[in-house]
């Protein structure tokens, strides 16, 4: 449920609310807005909202109805923004997570980090762990594919964010990544999500490949009660009937959870597609649906990409996607990549 405060409500009698609440089991959590404090009440017991309502500066007292609660818009009525150094996600600029599919050496991760970097982007994007359909395709470096994105976050001040895919590589991933990336395959590994939600570093939850948005926000529920409140989610296409484009991009899910979610959403369009040529598009229209970032697939060289090359920009690709997206963001009341840009050529 939700306890909604009087607008005069005192520090004392909100302290107070929120010790009755405790001492009957609930987990509380407070969120002040200019004029009102909310809290957030999820617990095991039920308990009678009218007698929380006869307490000392409480206005009313709501129900939450949706099975997700603390990733339910009425539980907390503002945006969440996650909050890394000067990388905000959820705020007013929309976001670029960029970078290869895979770590494959360190000039190739070094040089897609610096292409990156110079159109723009704030976070590193690349896969140490791959999850791949075939036990014969590049499954990954492990920690030496970690070593390699940290290396390269660090030499262009980039974050970054890297797949996870079992809940023992948690620890050790964590040692170089400030994001963690749960795939589409594991939405629902429920294990992963547990261990995720006693971490304390930010978590990227992708769409399943067939999920519903409330499944999806049902997987989010789980990191968020395990007190990790640092969850993104992430639009990735989900598997229809349709064999044109690799999945089926859902654009109408970005509207929709900003309406029944406060967590911030990216889009891939990389996925979506799974065609290098449609990612600008996909891309442009996801900023325009109201993203708050963009994760995308770049090589300096994706013609001979180890994994998923035919869905990775290249460079000066990206460099004019960033351009056109500089004209969409101001025209919806956003920003995207403040600092000057230099352009390498539009040729391809």
């Amino acid at each position: 449920m939700v306890v909604v405060m009087k607008e005069r409500a005192s520090e004392a009698q909100i302290d107070s609310v929120i010790s009755r609440l405790i001492e009957l089991g609930m987990d509380v959590h407070r969120s002040s807005g200019a004029t009102r404090t909310v809290l957030g009440v999820v617990g095991p017991q039920k308990v009678d909202p009218e007698l929380i309502g006869l307490l000392d500066g409480v206005h009313e007292v709501l129900r939450i109805t949706e099975p997700y609660k603390r990733a339910s818009r009425t539980f907390k009525p503002e945006d969440t923004i996650i909050v890394l150094d000067d990388v905000r996600i959820g705020g007013d600029e929309v976001i670029m997570m960029a970078g290869p599919c895979s770590a494959e050496t360190d000039e190739q991760v070094m040089a897609s980090a610096a292409a990156v970097k110079k159109a723009g982007a704030k976070i590193l994007r690349g896969g140490a762990f791959k999850p791949r359909s075939s036990p014969y395709s590049f499954q990954g470096h492990g920690e030496k594919g970690l070593q390699m994105l940290r290396r390269a976050g660090d030499a262009h001040n980039l974050k970054v964010i890297t797949e996870v895919m079992d809940a023992n590589q948690i620890e050790l991933i964590g040692q170089y990544a400030d994001i963690y990336q749960v795939g589409a395959r594991n939405m629902q590994n429920f294990t992963l999500l547990r261990e995720l939600g006693h971490t304390r570093k930010p978590v990227l939850l992708k769409r399943g490949l067939s999920a519903t948005i409330e499944e999806w926000l049902m997987s989010a529920e789980y990191i968020l009660a395990g007190g990790n409140n640092d969850v993104i989610l992430c639009e990735r296409g989900i598997r229809t009937f349709e064999t044109a484009t690799r999945n089926t991009f859902d654009i109408s899910a970005i509207p929709v959870i900003k309406k029944l979610s406060h967590l911030p959403i990216v889009a891939d369009p990389s996925h979506g597609a799974g065609r290098r040529d449609m990612v600008p598009q996909l891309a442009r229209a996801a900023v325009a649906a109201g993203a708050d970032g963009l994760i995308i697939e770049v090589h300096h060289d994706p013609d001979h990409a180890w994994s998923d090359g035919a869905q990775s920009m290249f460079p000066a690709q990206f460099d004019r996607l960033m351009a056109e997206l500089r004209i969409i963001a101001p025209a919806i009341g956003r920003s995207i990549c403040l600092e000057p840009v230099s352009r390498r050529g539009w040729s391809r």
